[in-house]
């Protein structure tokens, strides 16, 4: 069974800093493209930044050079670092998996809050 378990999130002060990790299982992680997307309620999830098999990194115009996307195929993780937040970076942050390329299909986890408000 696939599994991909978010944790990192929380409150943060807008200027701050957060590391939201992802754990996958029961999956070939290594032929996986990974991504964090975002989600506000009424609104559709947006991608945030993905990262491919080989190490390639996309980002949404938003975040790019304030967060940072990486991967440790070995511990089957992938990282999402967020610096300078602002509040408009309120979500919830979810974990994608999507191995399609390779006959597998694309995954989702339950998602990680991230709060951003003085």
């Amino acid at each position: 069974q696939v599994q991909l378990v978010e944790s990192g999130g929380g409150l943060v002060q807008p200027g701050g800093s957060l590391r939201l990790s992802c754990a996958a299982s029961g999956i070939s992680f290594s032929i996986c493209a990974m991504g964090w997307y975002r989600q506000v309620p009424g609104n559709q999830r947006k991608l945030v930044a993905t990262i491919g098999v080989g190490g390639n990194t996309n980002y949404a115009a938003s975040v790019k050079g304030r967060f940072t996307i990486s991967r440790d195929n070995a511990k089957k993780m992938v990282y999402l670092q967020m610096n300078s937040l602002k509040p408009e970076d309120t979500a919830v942050y979810y974990c994608n998996a999507d191995g399609r390329r390779y006959g597998w299909s694309n995954y989702w986890g339950q998602g990680t809050q991230v709060t951003v408000s003085a």
